[in-house]
């Protein structure tokens, strides 16, 4: 399995479950704090590819007051793209990156599938 990456805000109770199920089972993964250093758009659709979507709303935070300040209900993806990169605190976590797949893993519990497929190895 090639190590993990993780889309990682620390003050995130999700994160932090995430991050302790991947240490129990010995998984050293690389943590990418969003927060800090936003993905590019590139990346986002990248990540969106590997999850078999094209909506970036699979990985938004839709009830953050953010999105509602911007008014991203009725937005275009492009649009909802930009405003995560902008404002990353859009971006849902945490994403865990395995190989050329990707899952929101809320409830943490979910990164369990890509750890436990053997076509991530």
């Amino acid at each position: 399995m090639s190590q993990p990456t993780v889309w990682f805000n620390p003050r995130c109770s999700k994160c932090r479950t995430a991050h302790s199920i991947l240490a129990e089972r010995g998984v050293d993964a690389s943590y990418l704090e969003y927060l800090q250093e936003p993905p590019s758009v590139d990346e986002l659709r990248r990540v969106l590819a590997m999850m078999g979507t094209t909506d970036p709303r699979a990985i938004a935070r839709t009830g953050e007051a953010r999105w509602k300040e911007l008014g991203l209900d009725d937005a275009d993806d492009d649009t909802v793209l930009a405003a995560m990169n902008t404002d990353p605190i859009l971006i849902e976590r945490p994403i865990v990156i395995v190989g050329d797949r990707a899952v929101v893993a809320r409830p943490p519990e979910r990164l369990l599938e890509l750890l436990d497929d053997p076509a991530t190895d």
